[in-house]
């Protein structure tokens, strides 16, 4: 062969070669945004229903959201409390475990109020900042609307109440807490003399003290006066604010009766107990034992003392290795995170007040946790303005919801986020 044609022969056909892998590679980046969808990668949305109203244009400010519940504000203050709040760290794990995804997206549909809906569908109707569904460690889907990210720390609201019980159960099970029908005011002598202080740990655990209180949400009520009496600098805290509470309306664990009270005063048992900040027991005992892959914030109030009922901020993946610890029964990478009897205790229905159906409506109530009704076992964490974290121990299924709702509570459309529930079940379970 001709040398001058033998070396046009080789250059040509590595030219063609190179263009050919070229094209690929082009192929591949073109079909980036599709295959994250498609292997259950995390999603982006800059936007999200009704963005201008909270608050596109400024770039969602990180503002308080005030009495008023500015709604311009609430998608910069749910991903930002722990800059707009004192909180104490919640150290990650050491090392991170990490969560399997699956090959593709779940797809999923489900019926409400007669209308057939998606995931995506429900996305482009609900103010959702983040949503997360797992199932056994493994991510079938992962979104996140507003700008957020999977580095935004999610503000818990109430989920954090349910933290608070599993902590004592921990503190019980380390004989810090020698027993749950012990008084308040055995483990916190500040309290004594006081309506809180004479109640069992059992009662508050059940949000069942007896003790007159109202938490509707109009910054007015007595949850705003608890807020007030703990947070200002200056202020007395938390034992000061618990103790302005004394009038005992029913005999304690007879009725069920939702209040932030009860849980402020868990907490304040919880410290004293186990002479540990809660953020920092919080930490050794359940956060830097699951794999977390990020520091979580705990706010706290004038004294130093964490809030026990709310304010927990974390990432969205971080909820959900704490919702699947839940689903396996507080177990974790073969270690008992939480002892097993105290999960399905907390998670199960103790007395008829307690049950579905009765003083607390729809849902059922354990240790200060929701309970589904039906003949299986399944639970949800709860915060106002639509943060959850659904758990079925069965099929080891987790989804975890952070929102911007306008109400508080009682939305009339929240509904729709538990008949995608049920429809998760159905399919997955």
């Amino acid at each position: 062969m001709d040398k001058k044609f033998f070396w046009f022969f080789l250059f040509t056909k590595r030219t063609a070669c190179l263009e050919f892998l070229l094209m690929k590679i082009l192929a591949l980046l073109a079909l980036l945004p599709s295959l994250a969808q498609a292997q259950a990668l995390p999603v982006f949305n800059p936007s999200g229903p009704d963005a201008e109203a909270y608050g596109a244009a400024e770039n969602y400010p990180v503002r308080f959201i005030g009495p008023n519940r500015i709604q311009r504000n609430l998608v910069g203050a749910f991903s930002h409390d722990d800059q707009l709040s004192r909180v104490h760290k919640v150290a990650k794990a050491p090392s991170v475990a990490a969560l399997a995804r699956a090959p593709t997206e779940i797809s999923l549909s489900y019926t409400y109020r007669g209308r057939t809906g998606t995931i995506p569908d429900y996305l482009s109707r609900h103010p959702a900042t983040g949503l997360l569904i797992l199932q056994d460690r493994t991510i079938l889907a992962e979104h996140y609307q507003y700008g957020r990210t999977d580095q935004d720390r999610f503000v818990s609201q109430s989920m954090a109440k349910t933290v608070t019980s599993m902590l004592v159960g921990i503190a019980v099970a380390e004989g810090k807490i020698r027993s749950i029908d012990d008084l308040a005011e055995t483990y916190v002598p500040a309290l004594a003399g006081s309506a809180v202080g004479a109640t069992p740990i059992r009662a508050l655990l059940h949000m069942a003290s007896g003790i007159a209180f109202k938490e509707v949400y109009d910054g007015h009520d007595d949850a705003a006066a608890l807020g007030a009496s703990m947070f200002p600098k200056g202020s007395g805290g938390a034992v000061q604010g618990v103790r302005m509470f004394n009038n005992r309306e029913t005999p304690p664990d007879t009725h069920w009766h939702y209040k932030g009270l009860d849980t402020v005063t868990l907490g304040l048992v919880l410290t004293a107990a186990t002479g540990m900040p809660m953020a920092e027991y919080l930490s050794s005992r359940i956060w830097s034992r699951i794999g977390t892959e990020s520091d979580a914030g705990w706010a706290v109030d004038a004294k130093d003392q964490e809030v026990a009922m709310c304010c927990l901020s974390a990432t969205l993946r971080d909820y959900g290795r704490l919702g699947a610890l839940l689903a396996h029964d507080g177990a974790w990478g073969g270690q008992q995170i939480i002892p097993a009897d105290w999960v399905r205790a907390a998670t199960s229905v103790a007395a008829p007040f307690l049950a579905p159906g009765k003083d607390a409506g729809f849902y059922g109530y354990g240790y200060q946790v929701w309970l589904l009704p039906g003949p299986r076992r399944q639970f949800v964490l709860l915060g106002i303005h639509g943060q959850a974290i659904y758990v079925d121990p069965t099929a080891k299924l987790v989804l975890v919801h952070s929102a911007v709702r306008k109400l508080p509570s009682r939305d009339p459309e929240a509904a729709e986020l538990g008949a995608l529930w049920r429809a998760l079940v159905a399919q997955q379970g």
